[in-house]
Parts: structure tokens; sequence; C-alpha cells
């Protein structure tokens, strides 16, 4: 009695964390486990990773954008960032990878390029940002990592559906938890620090000054992406003392909870072949 009256309360539920589990061993298995183990780091909302200053708008967006790619390892991929102003929607172009999913060696071309003149051009998917976004660059680094992670699993999606030999799959729970799946593997990409920091963030103010539609819009809830940032931190062995610095100081405590409960699971469990043990 005594001994689960003062138990603590887990941080999620178990059917959240079973998906949680899911999700970062389909991360592995079909986001390119490789640039995973070898290139992925915490990626944290200072300095060290966001060095720097620029002489403009354009300048400071662009070296934001630059950083957020290499850290997502997608620097290959046809990713333009342009002004809101100029921004318009159009169809995504179906790509193919040569080797490498992400990093630098990643070979990357679209399917269906076009004509200009005597080139041949690739098109490119184009991401909109608006210069108040600036105002707020972890939120900005939030909404870029967003895009990008869901540009990667919609083309994994496409390659998996095109290819009836590959051995790609969709994410557990498919369309249904799409915008959650998102959320999850920016996590898997590192950036669950600044995903946890900006899961809820005053969204006011006046027109000139945020448009609230180039926010991101947030579906994995707060305690979910903090299970996720201390899932990736355990699995890479990551330092958490820098974790504390960062990381908002009501999310602290069930991320060191969390941390807890996954390393004595993984500590625990009998499958020598669980897809997290072997990372």
């Amino acid at each position: 009695m005594f001994s689960t009256l003062f138990k603590a309360k887990p941080v999620i539920d178990e059917e959240s964390k079973e998906w949680i589990f899911d999700t970062f061993a389909w991360c592995i298995d079909q986001l390119d486990a490789d640039f995973f183990q070898n290139n992925s780091e915490l990626i944290l909302p200072n300095n060290t990773f966001y060095p720097g200053s620029s002489s403009s708008v354009e300048e400071m967006a662009e070296t934001i954008f630059g950083n957020t790619s290499r850290y997502t390892g997608m620097t290959s991929w046809p990713l333009r960032l342009v002004s809101a102003d100029s921004f318009s929607p159009k169809p995504m172009p179906q790509l193919s990878f040569e080797s490498s999913l992400r990093g630098e060696s990643a070979k990357v071309t679209c399917q269906a390029n076009y004509e200009v003149g005597n080139e041949t051009v690739a098109p490119a998917i184009d991401i909109a940002f608006h210069s108040s976004q600036l105002n707020q660059p972890q939120d900005l680094i939030a909404y870029l990592v967003q895009i990008q992670a869901g540009i990667l699993v919609k083309q994994n999606d496409a390659l998996t559906a095109s290819n009836s030999n590959s051995s790609g799959t969709s994410a557990p729970g498919g369309q249904a938890v799409l915008a959650q799946t998102i959320d999850l593997v920016a996590c898997f990409m590192g950036f669950g620090v600044i995903f946890a920091n900006t899961a809820y963030q005053f969204k006011g103010g006046c027109g000139s000054c945020n448009n609230r539609s180039l926010n991101r819009q947030t579906a994995l809830p707060e305690l979910e992406t903090v299970y996720a940032l201390a899932l990736f931190c355990v699995i890479k062995d990551v330092d958490i003392k820098p974790v504390k610095k960062e990381l908002k100081s009501h999310l602290y405590k069930p991320f060191k909870q969390a941390h807890k409960e996954i390393s004595l699971y993984l500590q625990q469990t009998t499958n020598p072949n669980h897809a997290l043990l072997n990372n």
C-alpha cells in the first residue's frame, strides 16, 4: 500500500509512452539511422548553436535557416526560405535519393524539372517566413524545424507509396496523428528543448508585429514533448546539465523524471533486439 502511495505518477500515460517509443523506433528505421547515430545532437537555443550577428533581417533569417537545415541534415534538399510577401503555395515536388536521406553526403534530386532558357532547373520547396518572427528566434527555429520535419515525413510516405519493393512504412498511427508525428520527428532531430519551450507561447500582438498564421502550430502536448526530449537524451547519452539552463523552469522536473523512467525501462527490458537499444 505505502509503496504505491508514495510512488511518483508517470509523466505521461502508457498509451502515449508506447506511441512515442514506437515512433522513435520508426524514425531510426526510416529517417536515416546513420545520421541520427553519427551527427544528431541536442540543439540548444543559445549562441553556441546559433552564433553571429547579421546586418539585415534577410541575412539573419538566412543564417538561422542555414544552421537549422544543417542540424536537421537537410542542407542537400532543395529547400528555399522566402519572404511571406512573395510566397505562393505550390505542390511539393517528388524527390529521389541516391544514397543517404540526410547529411552532406545525401544526393537529392527532383523528379519533375523544368526548362528556363537553356538550363534545366529543379523546383525548390519554398518555406515562407515573416520578418516579425525574428522577434522570437526560438519560435522561428521551431517553425522552420516543424516544416522541415513535415517535408521529411511526407517525402518518406511518398517514396514508400511509389515503390512497391520498398521496405518503408508509414509512421505509427498514420494520418490520424500526422501532426503529432511531425512534432515528434523534430524532437528526434534534436530540437526537443526548443519544441518543449515553444509548445505554449503567447500568440497575441497586433498584425504588424505578429503573424499568427506563420507561428508554429503545436500538435504534440507539452509533457509528451518533454518525454520525447528525455528519450532523445537517454538513447544519445546526452549530458543533461545544459538542459536545465535552457529548458523552461517548470518543465525541468518532469524532464528529469521522464529521463529516469526511460533509463530504468531500457535497462530492465529483456528484449536484446529492442530498436532503441541498438542505436
